[in-house]
């Protein structure tokens, strides 16, 4: 009994990370509907596991979930957008200092791993892979801040600001301009706390004052190839 709890809970939170990839990639726009008989089809899995993990996705705010019509991706609105930023404003200083705190050789390589993802990804053109990895930088400082609660906060937080920069933000705007992840890891290195927290905050301040109050068509969503 416990084995097979385990594996189902292994596979709802399998469920919700790959949805929460697509919307981190762009793949799945604000305010479509997420059937739960055809994401069971493309994930081959119970409909009752998708609504399980349709659940969790709405404690975290990437879901809305109506009464008698089901589940759809959440569609932050402008107010939504700016409270979002202002948390993360801040946030993100604090897991800065942090990290000059305890980041050593293998931290900082990591960072310089990531930052060298994005620039393979931006050199690819890929910018589905540069949205999610420019989220996943800010994920991976708070990991790196060693507090628990603000890296818990932040995996709920880069999502939902990819929500945004989907519904407000111009599809040839990067989700984030290509020098400013290196330069906060360069004053990360330095431990240069006054620069490192100025670039972080002018780096947030500059992603959203890109977002525009335009939302995209609609467009039909390919369940089976997506989650394939």
């Amino acid at each position: 009994m416990n084995t097979i709890a385990k594996s189902e809970k292994s596979d709802i939170a399998l469920i919700a990370e790959r949805i929460t990839n697509a919307v981190m990639e762009h793949r799945l726009p604000p305010g479509v509907k997420l059937a739960e008989e055809r994401l069971a089809e493309a994930f081959k899995v119970s409909r009752t596991k998708v609504r399980h993990a349709l659940t969790v996705l709405a404690k975290e705010g990437l879901v809305t979930l109506y009464p008698n019509r089901g589940a759809f991706v959440a569609s932050p609105s402008v107010q939504d957008a700016r409270e979002l930023f202002a948390t993360r404003r801040l946030l993100e200083p604090e897991v800065v200092r942090k990290v000059i705190d305890r980041a050593g050789k293998a931290e900082l390589r990591r960072l310089r791993a990531h930052i060298a993802k994005e620039a393979e990804a931006r050199l690819a053109n890929d910018r589905r892979a540069v949205i999610k990895l420019s989220g996943e930088f800010h994920m991976l400082l708070a990991k790196l801040s060693g507090n628990p609660y603000i890296s818990k906060l932040m995996d709920e937080l880069c999502p939902l600001t990819c929500l945004i920069i989907a519904l407000y933000d111009s599809p040839q705007t990067p989700a984030c301009p290509e020098d400013e992840h290196i330069r906060i890891v360069e004053a990360i290195e330095l431990k240069d706390e006054a620069t490192a927290v100025s670039l972080m905050l002018h780096h947030l301040q500059h992603v959203e004052n890109e977002l525009k109050l335009s939302v995209d068509e609609k467009v039909d969503i390919d369940w089976e190839k997506m989650f394939a």
